[in-house]
């Protein structure tokens, strides 16, 4: 675009260097016709005229393209920034259902495992009791197996001792 308006720049500088180089020649009358009527006018003045309102026109027509784009760009930026407000609060909604929701399932876990350690704990303390029975019911099984064993060997050591005569 610097290029473009360098080259502008320079042939309008070249049109004004004519324009000044050769006034004589742009303000010398001519007859102009102009359809129904004849009129005697500098026709380089009116060119250099006709050049000047086109340009004026090619200015303002540029100013106005330029401004309404600008415009344009402006809604734009405003409906984008409106579009990402929107997708940020959905997102943030999102991340804090998520939050929400993992919480919930963490606590139903915790829970659960809470649940469990206890059912895990009463049949731990069921079986330690049943262990504590049975290793009470055998203790009461050997005491009983032993004290027979000790009867039977009382009994047995007293019948030897009197079957066997007395050596003297």
């Amino acid at each position: 675009m610097k290029i473009i308006g360098f080259f502008i720049l320079l042939l309008l500088a070249s049109a004004t260097a004519l324009v000044f180089l050769n006034w004589e020649v742009f303000t010398a009358s001519s007859v102009l016709s102009l359809g129904i009527i004849d009129i005697q006018v500098p026709l380089g003045l009116l060119m250099i005229a006709l050049l000047v309102i086109f340009i004026v026109l090619f200015l303002a027509f540029t100013t106005y393209l330029q401004s309404s784009a600008l415009l344009q760009a402006r809604r734009h930026e405003k409906a984008l920034q409106t579009n990402r407000d929107l997708a940020d609060k959905a997102e943030a909604s999102r991340f804090s259902a998520l939050q929400t929701q993992l919480e919930v399932e963490l606590k139903k876990l915790h829970d659960a495992g809470s649940d469990n350690k206890a059912g895990i704990l009463s049949r731990l303390d069921a079986l330690d009791d049943k262990i504590s029975a049975l290793l009470k019911q055998s203790e009461n099984t050997f005491s009983a197996y032993f004290g027979e064993l000790e009867d039977r060997l009382d009994t047995e050591s007293k019948t030897r001792v009197i079957s066997q005569p007395i050596e003297k």
